[in-house]
C-alpha cells in the first residue's frame, strides 16, 4: 500500500488499501472537498496545457530530423496510399511530450505534482513495458522486423506490465482465478497493441481514436474520483492532441509502429486500471466500449484471415477503414466517420460505467447490436459466405455431398466389372443433375442422355483416362453443383478406371488359358496327320 501522509497536498487525494492484495499498488477511490477538487482541475489543465504546446514543438523537430536522416514510410499505391514520402516516428514525439509534462507537473506547486512525485515507485516499474514497446515498434520502422519477432516483443513487455501490478481480476463481476489472471491480462494488451497498429491506415485516425480513449478514460476516472488515474492519462491526452496538427489529413508525420502500439499498449494498461475502480459489475465492458472500433477491426481481421485459411500476420485491405474507402469515402471523409463512431462508444463507455446494474446490461445490449449492424453494413464476403454454411444450410449441404462422395468411393472401387462401375457413374452422375453421362473406354462406349435440357444450355466436364479414353458430362447452368464435390467426383472416376488395366490387357482365366492351349495343340496334330 502506498502511503502519501507525509504531504499534506497527496493527503487530500491519499490512497487507502484494497481487500485484494494484488490490486494494491493502485490507489482506491476516495472523496474530494471542494478546494481539492479545484485544485485537481488546475492541475489537470496545466498538464494538458503543457502537453499539447510541447507536442507542437517536439513533432516538427521530429519530422525534420527523420526527413534529413531518410527515416520516412514509402507509398506503394496499394495499402499506402500517400503521395509522398512520410515519417513515421511519430510515437517519440509523444513520449517526450508526455514525459516533459509530468515533470513539469511535478516541479510545480499543484497537488498533482505531489501525487506523481510519491507515485514515482510505481512509475519505474511500468516504464520498462512501455520502453520495450516503443523500441521493438521503432526497430521495425526503422529497419523492419519479422511478425514473430514483434509478437515476442509484445508478451515480453505485457509480462513486465503483468509484474508492475496492472492485472484483470475480474470478468463481467466474476472473479477470475489466481493462475488466470497473467494470460488473460497478456491478451488484453496484445489485443489492444495490435489494434491500434492496424487501425493506423488513415491520416490522423490512430492517433484520434486514441485521443477520444484517453479523454473516455480520464473522464472516467474522474467519475469516480481517481486522480492518480486521470493524472496518468491527460499528457497522453494533450500530447495526441498536438500530434493531430501534423498527422491529421493530409498527414505530414506517421505514429509509426513504435508510436501505435505503445499508444495502445497504454490504453489497455488504463483500460485495466479503470476496470479495478469501476463501480458495476460489468467492469471490464467500459474499456472495451472506448477501444471499440480498434478492437472491432483487429477481431474482424483475424477471423477474416482466418476464413480464408490466410496468415494472421499478413496484411491486406480489409480493414473497416479500406471498407469505408471502397464505398468511395475520402480518407478524410472516412477518418471523421470513424471519429463519431468512436465518440458514440466513448460515450455508452462513460454511461455504462456509472449507471446502476440493470441500466448498464441494457446499455451493453445496445452497444452490442450496434456493432452487428455496423458489422452487416460494412458487407465483408467472409461473414456472409459464413452465416449462410452455418444458419443457411450450405453446410449440411457441404457434409451431405461429401458423405455421398465417400460411399460413391467406396463403391466404385468394390465393383468387379466396367459395367458395374459404369451403372454406378451413371446413376452418381444424375443425382448430382447432370443431363448426359458418356464413358469412353478401350474403343468401348456407354451412354447416358436426358432430353430434356439441350446441350448449349450446360457445361461440360471432361475427365482423361490415362489415354485409353475419357468420361464425359454435360452439367446444366443452373445446377447447384460445389467445386468439391466436382473435384471429388472427377477425382473418384479418373483414379478407379486407370488404376485398374482395362479389360482387354487383363490376364484370362486358368480355365480359358487351358482349354485355349488345348485346342491349339489339336489344331497342330490334324495339321500333322494331313
Amino acid at each position: 500500500m502506498i502511503r502519501h501522509a507525509e504531504d499534506p497536498r497527496v493527503r487530500l487525494w491519499g490512497s487507502r488499501s484494497v481487500s485484494d492484495t494484488r490490486t494494491r499498488r493502485f490507489p482506491a477511490r476516495h472523496a474530494a472537498s471542494p478546494r481539492s477538487t479545484v485544485d485537481a482541475m488546475f492541475s489537470i489543465l496545466f498538464v494538458l496545457t503543457v502537453a499539447f504546446l510541447i507536442s507542437l514543438v517536439v513533432t516538427l523537430l521530429c519530422r525534420d530530423v527523420c526527413l534529413r536522416r531518410g527515416w520516412v514510410d514509402q507509398p506503394d499505391g496499394y495499402r499506402k496510399t500517400h503521395l509522398r514520402a512520410v515519417p513515421r516516428t511519430g510515437g517519440v514525439a509523444i513520449v517526450i511530450s508526455c514525459a516533459a509534462a509530468l515533470a513539469l507537473l511535478v516541479a510545480s506547486p499543484l497537488s498533482g505534482g505531489a501525487v506523481v512525485k510519491h507515485g514515482f515507485p510505481l512509475l519505474w516499474r511500468l516504464l520498462p513495458a512501455p520502453a520495450l514497446i516503443l523500441a521493438a515498434g521503432l526497430l521495425d520502422d526503422l529497419i523492419g522486423l519479422k511478425p514473430w519477432q514483434k509478437l515476442t516483443a509484445q508478451i515480453a513487455g505485457a509480462g513486465l506490465a503483468c509484474w508492475a501490478g496492472i492485472g484483470i481480476q475480474a470478468v463481467v463481476g466474476y472473479g477470475l482465478p489466481g493462475w488466470s489472471t497473467i494470460p488473460i491480462t497478456v491478451l488484453w494488451l496484445l489485443a489492444c497493441t495490435n489494434a491500434f497498429n492496424l487501425i493506423d491506415g488513415l491520416d490522423g485516425l490512430a492517433a484520434g481514436l486514441g485521443l477520444f480513449a484517453t479523454l473516455t478514460t480520464c473522464v472516467g476516472a474522474l467519475l469516480q474520483n481517481n486522480f492518480v488515474l486521470a493524472i496518468s492519462t491527460v499528457p497522453l491526452a494533450g500530447a495526441l492532441l498536438g500530434f493531430l496538427r501534423y498527422n491529421f489529413s493530409p498527414a505530414t508525420i506517421f505514429l509509426g509502429d513504435g508510436g501505435s502500439q505503445t499508444l495502445g499498449f497504454l490504453l489497455g494498461c488504463y483500460g485495466v486500471v479503470w476496470s479495478q475502480k469501476a463501480t458495476t459489475l460489468l467492469g471490464m465492458t467500459a474499456p472495451i466500449m472506448a477501444l471499440s472500433v480498434p478492437l472491432l477491426d483487429v477481431a474482424l481481421s483475424v477471423l477474416r484471415r482466418l476464413l480464408r485459411g490466410r496468415p494472421v500476420f499478413n496484411a491486406d485491405r480489409g480493414h473497416i477503414h479500406h471498407r469505408l474507402l471502397d464505398r468511395g469515402l475520402t480518407p478524410r471523409r472516412a477518418t471523421l466517420i470513424l471519429y463519431a463512431v468512436s465518440g458514440v462508444g466513448a460515450t455508452l463507455s462513460v454511461l455504462q460505467s456509472v449507471v446502476h446494474r440493470q441500466f448498464g446490461g441494457l446499455i451493453v445490449l445496445l452497444f452490442c447490436a450496434a456493432a452487428w449492424i455496423g458489422i452487416r453494413l460494412l458487407g465483408y464476403a467472409e461473414f456472409d459466405e459464413a452465416r449462410r454454411m452455418v444458419f443457411g444450410g450450405l453446410f449440411r449441404h457441404l457434409l451431405s455431398a461429401r458423405l455421398s462422395m465417400r460411399q460413391f468411393e467406396t463403391r466404385l472401387s468394390k465393383a468387379a466389372s466396367v459395367e458395374e462401375r459404369w451403372d454406378l457413374i451413371r446413376t452418381e452422375s444424375a443425382e448430382l443433375g447432370f443431363t448426359h453421362s458418356l464413358l469412353r473406354l478401350d474403343g468401348k462406349v456407354w451412354e447416358c442422355r436426358s432430353p430434356e435440357v439441350a446441350a448449349g444450355e450446360c457445361w461440360e466436364l471432361r475427365i482423361p483416362l490415362d489415354g485409353s479414353g475419357y468420361a464425359r458430362f454435360l452439367v446444366p447452368f443452373q445446377a447447384p453443383v460445389q467445386t468439391m464435390t466436382l473435384t471429388s467426383f472427377a477425382d473418384a472416376i479418373r483414379r478407379d478406371l486407370t488404376s485398374r488395366p482395362p479389360p482387354s490387357a487383363r490376364k484370362p482365366p486358368a480355365e480359358a488359358t487351358t482349354m485355349a492351349d488345348g485346342r491349339r495343340a489339336l489344331q497342330r496334330t490334324a495339321s500333322g496327320a494331313d
